[in-house]
C-alpha cells in the first residue's frame, strides 16, 4: 500500500486548482453592487422566484434591470423602484435585489 512519490504528486496540481477555485467562490461577497452607480443592495433575490405573495405593505426599494444596453455611450441599465414588499419585488424577474423602505429621490437619480 505504499505509493511511490511520483503517483502522489501527480494529483497535486488538480488539488491545488480545486482549492483555489473554492477560495474564489468562498471569497465572494453576498452583497450585490450595481457597478454603474456603486450603490449596494441589502438583499439579493434568489431563484426560484415566488409566484404568489401576500398583500402586506412593507415597502422595499428594489434595484431593477431595465434591459437597456448602450454600445457607444454609458447609460444606466438599472433603476430603483418601490415595491409593496420583498416578495413582490423578487417575483419580478428583472429585480436584482432590494433594501428596506421606499425609494427616495437620491436612489431614483442613480
Amino acid at each position: 500500500m505504499n505509493e511511490s512519490p511520483d503517483k502522489s504528486l501527480h494529483w497535486l496540481p488538480v488539488e491545488l486548482a480545486l482549492f483555489f477555485i473554492y477560495l474564489g467562490i468562498a471569497g465572494c461577497d453576498s452583497m450585490a453592487v450595481d457597478t454603474s452607480t456603486n450603490i449596494s443592495i441589502d438583499t439579493e433575490c434568489q431563484d426560484p422566484r415566488s409566484e404568489m405573495c401576500t398583500q402586506e405593505y412593507c415597502p422595499v426599494c428594489a434595484l431593477r434591470d431595465t434591459g437597456v444596453r448602450c454600445i457607444t455611450t454609458p447609460c444606466p441599465s438599472t433603476e430603483w423602484k418601490t415595491y409593496s414588499n420583498a416578495c413582490t419585488a423578487c417575483s419580478d424577474s428583472d429585480v436584482i435585489g432590494y433594501k428596506p423602505g421606499e425609494c427616495h429621490e437620491e436612489n431614483d437619480a442613480a
